[in-house]
């Protein structure tokens, strides 16, 4: 089923690892639709999944001398979705005006393929560690998760959760408490001050100690956070960024970064996030309701919530409806 939520179809939303598209095309969902990813010389292209001539999915078919061709009838589209052959007609037959795919707007951004349904160009975010030559950035993610994108968007921002479902990990139940913080707003994006969060080896010297969060919001769908060693200058960032696939199932994509040697491989890297990730996955799955309220009533919140409540604002505000309520 289609999802009709034209603020996100009016987002750059992530698609897929851009090393992942080829020349073979590749079939991905982005808010319940069904579209073919393929590179040519000219770059990776998006369309719908189908063929105006008789549906099949494009995506069976292949990509000869940099046209997209389907596999039911050998018909030929070029990278604007413009029909170039059918096969079928005998030769000097014009070929209709209507013969044409339906094309995405679509841009690499960050090692990631990302698509508007609308066709439109917003404003891409800026992850600044990606573009700072001090970080090493990991790709992580393509990690399924069976809850509404708004859920697994603020669970990111959850500062609380830490020390309990993270417990020895990000957090130690022994100190819970979040002191307060303000949440702030400017033209690019919402974040938080810093946040004290007691963890028992931030930076894997096995040394107990506060560290510091920010938390910012970048779009409905692309979040991020900070932490950062007050005893050095060493920072980690990872930028979660959501594929909605249907209203009750997301694909979780990130890019972690680095400003200083871990010690620990790419590999590593994604092991222990994925480890990270399986402990949240259960708990937003159960979550009920399983639309995020964004009536502020009918949760209850702490000054702790304080980002959270900021992004349920934000959502509302803008008039985000998938996965809401």
């Amino acid at each position: 089923m289609l999802v009709e939520d034209q603020v996100l179809r009016d987002q750059w939303v992530v698609a897929a690892k851009a090393e992942n598209i080829k020349e073979e095309p590749q079939q991905v969902i982005v808010l319940g639709e069904r579209i073919v990813l393929f590179r040519t010389e000219e770059g990776i292209h998006a369309f719908k999944d189908l063929c105006i001539h008789r549906g099949a999915a494009l995506s069976l078919g292949c990509v000869k001398d940099g046209q997209l061709v389907c596999p039911y009838h050998g018909w030929e589209y070029d990278s604007e979705g413009s029909c170039t052959k059918i096969p079928q007609l005998p030769e000097g037959r014009k070929i209709p005006l209507k013969a044409k795919a339906i094309k995405y707007s679509c841009r690499e951004e960050y090692g990631y393929v990302w698509v508007n349904l609308n066709n439109n160009h917003p404003k891409m975010f800026t992850y600044r560690p990606f573009l700072d030559e001090s970080y090493h950035n990991v790709l992580w993610g393509q990690t399924e998760i069976n809850a509404n994108p708004p859920r697994v968007v603020e669970n990111f921002l959850d500062v609380g959760h830490l020390a309990f479902v993270h417990e020895g990990f990000l957090g130690v139940q022994e100190k819970p408490v979040i002191s307060d913080y303000d949440v702030h707003e400017d033209e690019e994006h919402i974040y938080s001050d810093e946040i004290a969060i007691f963890q028992p080896d931030p930076d894997g010297t096995g040394i107990a100690k506060d560290v510091y969060y920010t938390y910012e919001i970048f779009n409905p769908l692309v979040v991020q956070f900070t932490k950062r060693d007050p005893e050095s200058t060493n920072k980690m960032t990872i930028v979660l960024m959501i594929q909605p696939i249907t209203e009750k199932k997301s694909i979780a994509h990130g890019i972690i970064s680095f400003n200083y040697d871990t010690g620990t491989s790419d590999e590593e890297t994604i092991k222990f996030q994925d480890m990270i990730f399986a402990q949240d996955k259960p708990i937003v799955e159960n979550q009920k309701p399983e639309d995020l309220p964004l009536d502020l009533q009918v949760e209850l919140s702490l000054k702790s919530d304080r980002m959270s409540i900021a992004y349920r604002q934000y959502l509302k505000k803008i008039g985000v409806t998938l996965g809401t309520a």
